[in-house]
Parts: C-alpha cells; sequence; structure tokens
C-alpha cells in the first residue's frame, strides 16, 4: 500500500509514521502534518481465516520494492519473510505478508482490510467486527443488494447489447458512486462537491432515487451566497471553497429545480428554508476567492435561492447576451469574458430555458408579476441569440471582450462548438430551420464516424488571439480543446432526439459509448483506457486520435443515462404518469423495458412495425386499449406486474 496521506505521495512520504498496533495487529500510518486530517489513523489488516497468523511487514518501500526494484517485480516477492520494521521511514508503505499452505485444490481465505480511524481502538473494533468471515460475506452481500435495488428500477433490452449494458448498470454505478460519493478518481482525487457538477449527476438519479436529487438540491442552495452567486466548489471537511466569476454554475440551481419538479411534481420542495452563504462579493480585480465557508443567519425557500440565482444572471452585453464573467459551461474559457463585456451564447440558451421554464413556477406561486417579466427577458433574449449570434449556417460560441466572435466561420480556430447548436435546440429557442441547419453543421464539422468520435469544437485552439483561456494551453485535440468532451457531446445526442432523429441520436450514443471503442484488440490498443466507464475526453487529432483521457470522474455518466433512458427509449415521468416517446433507429424492430414505481412492476414493449424512429399508433395497458391522445399511463401502486405495450 502507498500511502499518501495527503496531496502528493512524493510530498508526504517523509513525514509518514507507521507502526503496528499490537491489540489490532494492524499496520498504521498517521501523517500528523497534513492540514486537513492530522489526528487520523490509516491501517492495513490482512488475516488469513482458520489458521493463526504467520505475517511479516515493513512500513519501508525501498525494502518492499528493493534498490533497483519497481512494482512490477518487487523484491518483496522473492523473500521468504519481510523486516517487521516500521517507524519513521524517508520513504513509507504498508506490506504485509503473509503465509499459507494450499494442498491440492484447497481453498483459504484471506481476508485484507483497508480503512482509517481516529484511535487505535476504533480500528481494533473495526478489525474485531470484520474478523469473521460470515460477517465479510454478508456486509458484501448488502452492498451488492444496494446496487442491484437500485439499477434494477430501470432496465432495458433493446437490438443494441452495449447500450442495454451500460443503462443497466455501469453508468448509475459511475455517477452515483464515482462522481457523487467518493467524488474522486485516478485523475483527479480531491473529494470536493462541485456546484455544477453533482447537481447535474443527480438528475440521472429522478428515475431510481429522486430522494437523492432532492438531498443533492437542497445541499446545494445552502452554498449560495446572499447576492445569488454560489461556491464554484468546496470540501465539507475543511468548510472551505471558492467563489468565482462563474456564469453558468448559479444557475445549475434553478435548472435542477425545475427538472426535479417536472419529474416528481413536489411543489413542497420550494418552500423549505435553507440557510444562504456570507462574505465580501469578489472585487474587480478578483476572479475567484478560496475562503472559509461562512454561514449567514439569512435563510429563504428554495424558491427565493432560485430567484436569486436567476436576478444575479440577467446582465447582458453589447449584443444583448448573457455575460460570460470568467467561463461559463467551458471552464478554460475564462478569458472570453475576463474584463465583464465578453458574452456567452450557450449560457444565453440555456438561460432562455430557465427563464421559460421558471416563469410557469412562478405563476403556480402567485408571482405573475416575475413570470410576466421573466417571459419578457426570454422572448428577448431568443431574439437577440437568433439575430446576433447566427453564423449562417450554425451559431456563433460567444463574443470576447473585444467584441469579436467566437464560433465563426471568420475564426481561424474554433469555427464552431457543439454546445452552441445542441442548446439551440434543446431550449426551443431557435426556428426549426435554423435548429436543423446547425445540427447538420454538427454531424458535418465535428463527427468523425473513422475513430468514432465527435469533436467539442473545430478547429482547436494553438494561436488564437486574444486567448480565450487556459483551454489554449491544452495540445490541440485534447480535452475542451477540439477533443471529444463527452459531457457536451451528449447534449448533442439529446438534441437530435428533440427533433426526431432517431437513427442520429442513437449513432452518436453508439459512438461515444465505450464499450465500441475496445471490441477488438486493436482498439484496445488505441483507447487505451476502460471500455465500461464513460471517459471525460477522446483524443481527436494524431498520432493519439482515439485514445481515451480521464476516465470515471465525469459528468459525462450521467447525461448518457439521460440521454439513452429518457430521449432515445423515451421513458419520461411527470408527476404520476409515465410517457413514453421514443426516438430510435428506424432499423429497431422492437424493445422492451422494465420500470419499478415503489412496489409496483410496468413490464413495458414498445414495437415498431413501421420501422419508424418516433409516434405511437396504438398503447395498451394490460390488454386493454388506451386513448392515445398523449401516450402515457398513470402510475399507481398496486403491488402488481402491469404490462403496458406500444406501437409506433
Amino acid at each position: 500500500m502507498e500511502w499518501v496521506l495527503g496531496v502528493q505521495r512524493e510530498v508526504n512520504a517523509p513525514y509518514i509514521i507507521t507502526e503496528i498496533d499490537e491489540d489490532s495487529e494492524a499496520l498504521l500510518a498517521r501523517n500528523t502534518y497534513q492540514e486537513v486530517f492530522p489526528d487520523r489513523k490509516a491501517f492495513l489488516w490482512v488475516q488469513t481465516v482458520g489458521e493463526k497468523a504467520n505475517r511479516t511487514w515493513t512500513g519501508d518501500r525501498m525494502e518492499f520494492l528493493g534498490r533497483h526494484g519497481s512494482l512490477k517485480k518487487p523484491a518483496a516477492l522473492t523473500r521468504v519473510a519481510l523486516s517487521s520494521s516500521s517507524g519513521k521511514m524517508y520513504n513509507s508503505c504498508g506490506a504485509i505478508q503473509v503465509k499459507l499452505t494450499l494442498d491440492p485444490g484447497e481453498e483459504k481465505q484471506v481476508l485484507v482490510l483497508l480503512g482509517q480511524a481516529h484511535l487505535s481502538e476504533e480500528v481494533k473494533n473495526l478489525t474485531l467486527s470484520y474478523a469473521e468471515p460470515l460477517t465479510v460475506a454478508k456486509k458484501l452481500q448488502e452492498v451488492q443488494d444496494f446496487w442491484a435495488q437500485l439499477v434494477k428500477g430501470v432496465q432495458v433490452v433493446t437490438p443494441d447489447m452495449s447500450m442495454d449494458l451500460m443503462l443497466n448498470g455501469w453508468l448509475l454505478y459511475q455517477t452515483l458512486g464515482c462522481r457523487m460519493w467518493a467524488r474522486s478518481a485516478f485523475y483527479q482525487a480531491g473529494g470536493a462537491y462541485g456546484f455544477r457538477d453533482q447537481l447535474q449527476d443527480s438528475l440521472a438519479l429522478l428515475h431510481v432515487y429522486p430522494d437523492l436529487t432532492k438531498e443533492q438540491i437542497l445541499r446545494h442552495a445552502s452554498h449560495q451566497f446572499q447576492e445569488g452567486d454560489v461556491q464554484h466548489w468546496w470540501h465539507e471537511e475543511t468548510k472551505r471553497g471558492i467563489r468565482t466569476k462563474f456564469s453558468d454554475d448559479l444557475l445549475w440551481l434553478p435548472y435542477s429545480v425545475l427538472r426535479y419538479l417536472e419529474h416528481t411534481q413536489d411543489e413542497a420542495i420550494l418552500v423549505q428554508e435553507v440557510y444562504f452563504l456570507e462574505d465580501l462579493p469578489l472585487g474587480p480585480d478578483e476572479d475567484e476567492r478560496y475562503s472559509e465557508t461562512k454561514v449567514s443567519t439569512e435563510r429563504a425557500s428554495l424558491f427565493e435561492h432560485c430567484l436569486r440565482a436567476i436576478e444575479r444572471s440577467l446582465h447582458f452585453g453589447s449584443h444583448g447576451l448573457p455575460l460570460m464573467g470568467t467561463g461559463d459551461w467551458n471552464d478554460g474559457m475564462n478569458r472570453v469574458g475576463r474584463e465583464g463585456k465578453g458574452e456567452s451564447v450557450w449560457l444565453g440558451w440555456f438561460l432562455y430555458t430557465i427563464l421559460t421554464g421558471f416563469a410557469e413556477v412562478c405563476e403556480r406561486r402567485e408571482a405573475g408579476e416575475i413570470a410576466l417579466r421573466y417571459r419578457q427577458v426570454a422572448e428577448k433574449l431568443a431574439s437577440n441569440l437568433n439575430e446576433e449570434a447566427w453564423d449562417g449556417q450554425w451559431y456563433r460560441r460567444a463574443y470576447f471582450d473585444n467584441g469579436q466572435p467566437l464560433g465563426s466561420a471568420e475564426n481561424q480556430e474554433c469555427q464552431i462548438d457543439a454546445i452552441a447548436q445542441a442548446w439551440a435546440v434543446i431550449s426551443g429557442a431557435a426556428p426549426s430551420g435554423k435548429a436543423i441547419m446547425a445540427m447538420l453543421a454538427v454531424d458535418r464539422e465535428l463527427v468523425n464516424r473513422e475513430y468514432s468520435l465527435v469533436s467539442l469544437l473545430t478547429p482547436p485552439f494553438e494561436k488564437t488571439d486574444p486567448s480565450p483561456g487556459y483551454i489554449q494551453g491544452y495540445p490541440p485535440g485534447v480535452r475542451e480543446n477540439g477533443g471529444q468532451y463527452t459531457h457536451g457531446i451528449i447534449w448533442c445526442i439529446i438534441a437530435w432526439a428533440k427533433l426526431g432523429e432517431g437513427d442520429k441520436a442513437w449513432e452518436l450514443f453508439h459512438m461515444i459509448n465505450p464499450i465500441n471503442h475496445a471490441l477488438t484488440p486493436s482498439e484496445v490498443m488505441r483507447y487505451k483506457v476502460e471500455p465500461y466507464v464513460v471517459a471525460a475526453d477522446v483524443y481527436s487529432t494524431e498520432p493519439n486520435i482515439g485514445r481515451g483521457g480521464w476516465t470515471w470522474y465525469t459528468g459525462a455518466a450521467g447525461w448518457m443515462y439521460q440521454a439513452g433512458v429518457e430521449w432515445i427509449l423515451g421513458l419520461q415521468r411527470r408527476g404520476e404518469r409515465l410517457y413514453l416517446k421514443p426516438c430510435i433507429p428506424k432499423a429497431w424492430g422492437e424493445y422492451s423495458m422494465t420500470y419499478h414505481f415503489k412496489r409496483t412492476t410496468y413490464q413495458i414493449q414498445v414495437q415498431n412495425p413501421l420501422h419508424q424512429s418516433t409516434g405511437g399508433s396504438r398503447l395498451d395497458f394490460d390488454g386493454q386499449e388506451l386513448e392515445l391522445s398523449e401516450p402515457y399511463i398513470n402510475l399507481i401502486d398496486d403491488g402488481l406486474e402491469h404490462v403496458v405495450r406500444l406501437v409506433l
């Protein structure tokens, strides 16, 4: 075990002290120089079931590896025993060697426990509680049962097995296990909550764990400042976070509330009161400030929190578009609007979506004047977007502080950006002609069918002046700088589905599905990363074209689940109604879904005899034909199993 007990192993290794705890027989490690957890003890414990321990150990990494040794061939594997030494080491580790003898065909269990605690007594109690194989088996079964129960909420069987594998388990596991709970992975081990991050992730759980979505919304609302802006990210353990001038963070709160209300119709969440944070506002020359999380004495309803976020965002530039600040969804474009004049086209579509949605919420809350004003602002914003942001064949991405366009055919780099086109469609603010033309431009300019990837923008940044920000520091074709930044590309899937183009929507889903990047040995060698979790990015230029980048910790997993279940397969819950609105490839003859609502199971069959992408000619519920003015069934919780059939 390579102890880190801090941010970087190399920096902390000389300060880590190891010891064997005589009571628990665990190897302990502590780092009293660590800022956040100086009083914690990490431990490694190994026990061979059914026989007296025959173990040795070391806390010295050099002893384990050997001189000129490596992790591929450590010297410890060639030695009869370790030195059983611990204490202060220049380069610490945790290694325990156990010896056991196996007769032919015999099996023995070795229990390994890794954890942390405040006191040695806690370590002893933990090791004792897991010393029995039956206890370990029970705990493991509880974990397996939890995940089985979660993912069975929605199960699908389609003609695309790779789609089934991702939707039936892997995407939800990646979203909840990695993104929401661990908030850590091989490429980013921070553990922080991101304001926009976990809010978006939680939307993937609306069908299977809506209470967690609600919990996430309320948690994030409590990290909003009185002025309406929010912490970009924060650590719960340290009670510290960062305040920035990102323009989109705060708007993910009302957006997530809209999605939650649409799905559950739980209007009671709007009256729940949540405290604000307080701190000095950022100064004109401050891009960000990392500081203590200070809870104010002021609290307000979630409805008021959402209004403050929206009101804070109603500042527009010379083209009548929202100000970009030091970045919108694309953090790397942090210099486009740093001087307070640059504008974001993508943010315009996003803000339009929220204004029109919250106008309806305001009407239900008897706030008619606010509803009217939001509709008026949205109407004017849509007009500005379609007049000032239209480039001739697609929508521009932004305007720099100096008024220069970004994402235009007149640019040498970043002539087109995918998310400005996708959200033009998702928002519903683009006229159908321009919406279709914009998405055809995405298909023509950004889709690489040879390598099954879709670039976020093209051409990549390299010499653009003025610089859009740190995005230009990435090599061309890597991450946001022209690579396939999967999170944003999934919005293109949803856009195609909203246009009724099932073949296009499924094609992109199939292209970015990681399973389909590792079907042959040569593809495995090119892709190089796990084929069962979504990669945040895939490189789009030689010599590494098609290579997967950052995996596990990406918001793309949650959005891919939503795109597949809700927009391609068409499973959309609206309170006590379950709508079936497929947008599938014409070649599919049929598919099925199992949907669990509380104690009740719905077996859903979708048949496509005419081979079309959308529509519906007949809807049956338990053998009885229903009126098909709207393709939905009423959800009832009677504990039975019901059969639903939709014929396209």
